[in-house]
């Protein structure tokens, strides 16, 4: 079976609130078997003209798993505790 990643890009426009939403993700992630790759820190583009402000990378043993996260109770907490705090892009990747 192969392994999943959730990829974010995160524009954060409230700083204060933003911290109520990494709370919950972080409850989330744990409730659902993430492994946290990145989270934050500084990048460095090279190619191309995507200027990411906050990547987050996180891996799962399965698209099934990864998505079960995104859907869980936990992380749709998450999610009502980011609006209007943030700018998410996020998309699920199959790995190898």
């Amino acid at each position: 079976m192969p392994s999943a990643y959730v990829l974010a890009n995160v524009d954060v426009t409230d700083p204060v609130q933003y911290e109520q939403y990494k709370k919950l993700s972080t409850i989330a992630m744990q409730a659902h078997g993430a492994e946290v790759c990145i989270r934050g820190g500084k990048v460095d583009v090279l190619e191309g003209d995507w200027s990411p402000v906050r990547v987050v990378l996180l891996k799962f043993p399965s698209p099934e798993k990864a998505r079960a996260f995104y859907d869980s109770a936990e992380y749709q907490a998450a999610k009502a505790a980011r609006q209007g705090a943030a700018v998410m892009r996020m998309v699920l990747i199959e790995g190898v």
